[in-house]
């Protein structure tokens, strides 16, 4: 290509099947190629670069390689690939949210740019529908309250995946990763499901609050919530097997082992919150013992092949099932187990509607399948609870299979 050096680290770079390897000798080679020389390296080396996404390096290793990185260079890398950057775990959530902003900034002007010279019908649907989606997108990074917002993925395809995170996951105490099930399109949902994080932080920071009263000094500890979005959701056409759980899985395994590599020795109480069929990819990130997350609440679970919480890398078996009336999915055990049985070992959570012991407000009940992560409900109190490590101030529930069997 024109400009790329015929010697230095464009050929340290290796090529061929060892693409994970590959991708790690490159994060190190940008580290140590100078500066004036890194625009023709990027040139010569962007189908490397643009790869760096399909075998990533273990999140580890690109937190370390990244800190090896100038400022000057991060920020060029930035603008030269805002996708790559912005969606590469090891990389601070401060620097991924701002190379996803300006990746969402310059896909939404590209497809508008197509939308005016593209004459046919179907392919002016399809630019609409996604620019439709990533002005969603754009709509959900809005700050609420003043708490900000980052986008720390974001695919702008037209299979759309996206996360944003409520609060600073950089810094705070607790951290609850929101997985959901069918039809959460980003397009059609984002905004939706950043709404319930938002609900999920203020109860969470609320109730820290309340519990530490004048020990709280300075303020309650901090929360982030992620609104994540991170695999293709099923609908009613492929929801019978599990091949889009296990991408699910392989993508939140990715997000936890992120969120571990970069808090280092400072590592947050996590914890991750799946619904339906998200629940069950959740589980299957989980069987791994890849990634550990200090508790699981699983909500409307057709279960997975773990028969129980020892399966399961969460800390103490803190394993929380909610399992509302009317709710078809509970007790199914369709992809191999039921996590509400009793065997399996997980806590019930109370979604029935209660009085709060703390606040004495009276808390609404979840009923069916997709009334879990409603406002005001038991089951969103409860998972607050969870949150920020106070499963013993759960209300306890009662299994559905005592209840739909009669």
């Amino acid at each position: 290509m024109p400009g790329a050096s015929a010697s230095g680290p464009v050929s340290d770079v290796p090529a061929g099947p060892a693409a994970r390897s590959a991708s790690t000798a490159l994060l190190g080679a940008i580290a140590s190629v100078d500066a004036s020389a890194l625009p023709s390296f990027l040139d010569a080396n962007r189908a490397k670069l643009d790869a760096l996404l399909l075998d990533a390096p273990a999140a580890v290793d690109v937190s370390r390689l990244w800190n090896l990185i100038d400022p000057d260079k991060q920020k060029a890398l930035i603008q030269a690939a805002p996708h790559v950057i912005g969606n590469l775990e090891g990389v601070p959530y401060d620097v991924r949210g701002r190379a996803n902003s300006l990746d969402l900034k310059q896909t939404i002007a590209s497809v508008t740019r197509t939308l005016k010279t593209e004459h046919g019908r179907a392919e002016r649907v399809a630019l609409q529908r996604q620019l439709k989606t990533l002005h969603n997108v754009s709509t959900a990074l809005a700050k609420h309250d003043g708490v900000a917002r980052t986008l720390v993925t974001l695919d702008p395809s037209a299979d759309a995946k996206a996360a944003i995170v409520v609060g600073d996951i950089r810094t705070a105490d607790y951290v609850s990763v929101l997985v959901p099930g069918m039809y959460m399109s980003v397009g059609e949902q984002i905004e939706a499901w950043a709404k319930v994080a938002q609900e999920q932080y203020d109860l969470q920071t609320g109730f820290l609050r309340r519990i530490l009263g004048p020990r709280g000094h300075g303020g309650a500890p901090g929360v982030a919530v992620v609104a994540w979005i991170g695999y293709q959701t099923p609908v009613l056409t492929n929801i019978g097997g599990t091949a889009l759980a296990e991408q699910g899985a392989d993508s939140l395994e990715r997000t936890l082992e992120g969120i571990r590599a970069l808090r280092g020795a400072d590592q947050p109480y996590l914890s991750v919150f799946a619904h339906s069929y998200g629940s069950t990819a959740a589980l299957m990130a989980l069987e791994r013992h890849t990634v550990t997350v200090d508790a699981l609440a699983l909500m409307g679970s057709p279960g997975s092949a773990a028969q129980s919480v020892a399966g399961l890398a969460v800390s103490d078996g803190n394993v929380f099932v909610g399992e509302a009336p009317m709710d078809p999915i509970v007790n199914s055990a369709f992809f191999g187990s039921d996590p509400g049985s009793p065997g399996y070992g997980a806590k019930p959570m109370g979604v029935d509607g209660a009085v709060d012991p703390l606040t004495h407000a009276s808390l609404a009940g979840s009923s069916g399948h997709n009334a879990y992560f409603t406002a005001g409900t038991e089951c969103m109190r409860n998972l607050a609870m969870i949150g920020i490590d106070r499963g013993d101030l759960v209300i306890s529930g009662t299994s559905a299979a005592s209840t739909s069997s009669h």
